[in-house]
């Protein structure tokens, strides 16, 4: 009786212990429920909108700013685009990182096969938005030329948003801003006028405040040497005579050609004998700018942070 006694007890422990287990199981799936509703995310953009898991995983970047930020953060990425990579990110073009196209050409079937979590776009992939949310939540990012810093911090405290990484965000973005500022107050100091020119295959465009390059003038405190170049995506298309009779102070000059993997010739092209009579080649003042910085990427905690540096060092 006594045995029969004990196996009961047993039995009905062993029961007891089932059933809290399976309770505890059940509470914790449904914790797990409810914290994965609680990590998704919608989006809203220029084209769409885009609900997404935080912290995905399976990550493809079109955006060589994005690019820069999540390596800066230390955020992996899955696939990329591997042609014309800027040499900062040169990594990114090895075996460990899925080829998904060119900026202009994406491999729509590599990027279906991966099963992004997410993929980021922008200006360049803009026309293509549709085939890219056919496969996966696609967010868009477009930097404001007009308001840059602003639409610079918005973009940087998306992907801290998206990541978790909001405080290393908030940190590096208070940097860059601190160091922006300092580079405006010498800038302004100077009292002199610069013109921003993109050199590609012999032709020469100007850009003013305002434009895709107007963050010289507009933020890091540069005056313009022409104040009513026209605001376009491809720049105001210029000859030498228009250089000399600008005639600015400094001359920046971004090689597009060297940018997209041809060979450098933005200097053959520009230093000719009209420009040499510019106060800008008298003064040694035609400055070089990184293509890969200003034309490939911008827009990154690393790329604002490297041509902040080479504004200062302009100086």
């Amino acid at each position: 009786m006594k045995k029969w006694s004990f196996l009961v007890v047993m039995i009905s422990m062993m029961l007891l212990l089932a059933a809290c287990g399976s309770m505890e199981d059940s509470k914790s799936e449904s914790t797990d429920a409810k914290t994965a509703a609680a990590e998704k995310m919608t989006i809203e953009h220029k084209y769409g909108e885009a609900v997404i898991e935080k912290n995905p995983e399976k990550i493809v970047v079109f955006d060589f700013g994005i690019l820069d930020t999540l390596d800066e953060l230390g955020v992996e990425v899955t696939g990329v685009p591997q042609t014309a990579i800027p040499a900062y990110l040169e990594k990114y073009a090895g075996e460990g990182y899925t080829n998904v196209g060119s900026l202009k050409e994406p491999d729509f079937e590599a990027i279906h096969a991966m099963q992004p979590d997410v993929i980021f776009i922008s200006t360049r992939q803009a026309e293509l938005y549709e085939q890219f949310a056919e496969i996966a939540p696609t967010v868009y990012v477009e930097l404001d030329y007009t308001k840059y810093m602003e639409s610079f911090e918005k973009n940087m405290n998306l992907v801290g948003d998206i990541f978790d990484k909001k405080d290393e965000v908030a940190s590096a973005v208070e940097e860059i801003k601190a160091s922006v500022e300092e580079v405006n107050k010498k800038a302004s100091a100077l009292d002199k006028k610069g013109l921003i020119v993109l050199a590609n295959e012999g032709k020469v465009s100007a850009y003013g405040p305002s434009s895709r390059f107007g963050v010289i003038h507009d933020v890091f405190g540069f005056g313009a040497a022409d104040e009513k170049i026209e605001v376009s995506t491809h720049g105001q298309s210029i000859t030498m005579e228009y250089i000399m009779e600008t005639n600015p102070d400094v001359l920046f000059v971004i090689d597009r050609n060297s940018a997209v993997g041809g060979e450098a010739g933005a200097e053959k092209v520009i230093e000719n004998e009209l420009v040499k009579k510019t106060t800008a080649f008298k003064g040694n003042n035609i400055i070089y700018l990184d293509p890969d910085a200003w034309y490939l990427s911008g827009g990154g905690l690393q790329s604002v942070k490297l041509m902040a540096e080479e504004i200062e060092a302009a100086l």
